[in-house]
């Protein structure tokens, strides 16, 4: 389990305990702020802890939803417009307007961690979205495996999420033409 250095702090009642914890290894420090139960720590659980309310999209999502076998580079993650921004070489930091952030969020299981990710309707619509920036290839890769889930696709949904964008109609066109 992970924690921060002030749940430490209430539990262990110093910064010396702390470290004389770390010292007998019954703590490991993972990075600063940052203390583990265990030696090695899956990089998914240390980005769900200290990033509680972002939400997986775009590459890292497909590759969990198992929509392509291509490991994305870095974890994307989608946060509010409002929010600071991640410091993180890992991550790519997706900005995403208030009003649409919540849309489509659920939660899976993605090795043993509990993971804030949008649901395979939003993030077909975000790569329908960004079809002429992503790599043509990989683009196809995608579509073709949610041709092959289109019957388990939630179709109001997807209309209910298209219709908070301004091209709607080109959106739902592209949508129909490609997958269904």
């Amino acid at each position: 389990m992970l924690y921060f250095h002030k749940e430490l702090k209430k539990n262990l009642k110093s910064d010396y305990q702390i470290q004389k914890a770390v010292e007998n290894e019954k703590y490991y420090k993972i990075e600063n702020g940052l203390y583990s139960d265990k030696e090695y720590v899956n990089p998914l659980e240390i980005i769900c802890k200290k990033h509680p309310n972002a939400i997986f999209t775009l590459d890292s999502a497909y590759y969990y939803y198992d929509l392509t076998d291509v490991i994305p580079d870095y974890f994307y993650l989608a946060t509010k417009r409002s929010d600071s921004r991640i410091n993180d070489i890992n991550i790519k930091q997706i900005f995403v307007p208030n009003e649409l952030f919540e849309f489509g969020k659920t939660q899976i299981m993605v090795e043993n961690i509990k993971i804030n990710i949008y649901d395979k309707e939003r993030i077909l619509i975000e790569l329908i979205r960004k079809k002429n920036i992503i790599p043509f290839d990989y683009y196809k890769e995608i579509i073709s495996n949610y041709r092959k889930i289109a019957d388990k696709l939630d179709i109001y949904k997807i209309q209910q999420y298209i219709s908070y964008y301004k091209n709607e109609a080109s959106l739902y066109d592209t949508l129909m033409r490609e997958v269904f």
